[in-house]
């Protein structure tokens, strides 16, 4: 059986969680407290030296400890549905989409929460090694996100999902961000109906009530 290192609280294992949900692939699950930093156990360390989750332990004990490859091997052990695009064009989308998403919403919301977060004094990267936090950042990953989020509500009005005419990884990567969002209270429907309408249908889906 297959084991997930998960913690409920926290975005980026949400992501995976809702890969293996939409893949329907069965799995065990253990949960990491990172409150208590339970990802900086001996034990855990053991498991995924970099101290992070989502970690996946697979049924031959090889470990995948990020999202891009719990992704990639879902998709590859559980074809359909298809989450990284059917077509060569298809997947250059979603690819260049979940990226994006990644880089320019993902971290700029980690740039404020892990730069102003009193619980994340002198954590301000994850990891090991303990980094201090920089207040500048915070102020801009704040202009990037809102910058992104305008770019965002462009490019989706019209359209029913972020990478191509079906749910994808992208979706997954994006709604999981803008749920992240609230952390550091910026509402992103305000202002925003097309990615209002987005979210709205995200919410349906069983995985993402996980």
């Amino acid at each position: 059986m297959l084991t997930f290192y998960d913690c409920t609280t926290a975005p980026s294992p949400r992501r995976a969680r809702i890969v293996l949900a939409e893949k329907g692939i069965a799995h065990e699950v253990r949960q990491v407290d990172l409150a208590k930093g339970e990802q900086l156990s001996a034990e855990f360390r053991a498991i995924n030296p970099a101290c992070t989750v989502p970690a996946l332990v697979l049924e031959d004990g090889a470990v995948l400890t990020d999202n891009a490859g719990i992704a990639a091997w879902a998709e590859a052990v559980q074809p359909d549905p298809p989450l990284l695009g059917t077509t060569p064009l298809e997947k250059a989308q979603v690819a260049s989409w979940n990226s994006r998403i990644e880089g320019e919403c993902f971290m700029a919301i980690a740039e404020v929460l892990r730069n102003t977060a009193r619980g994340m004094k002198d954590r301000a990267l994850p990891g090991p090694v303990n980094y201090a936090q920089i207040p500048e950042l915070a102020e801009r990953g704040r202009a990037r996100l809102l910058d992104f989020l305008d770019r965002f509500e462009r490019h989706m009005l019209g359209r029913d999902w972020v990478a191509t005419d079906r749910f994808s990884l992208a979706d997954i990567t994006a709604g999981v961000a803008l749920d992240f969002a609230g952390w550091i209270k910026v509402d992103v429907n305000e202002g925003r109906p097309a990615i209002a309408a987005w979210r709205a249908k995200l919410a349906e889906r069983p995985s993402f009530k996980l």
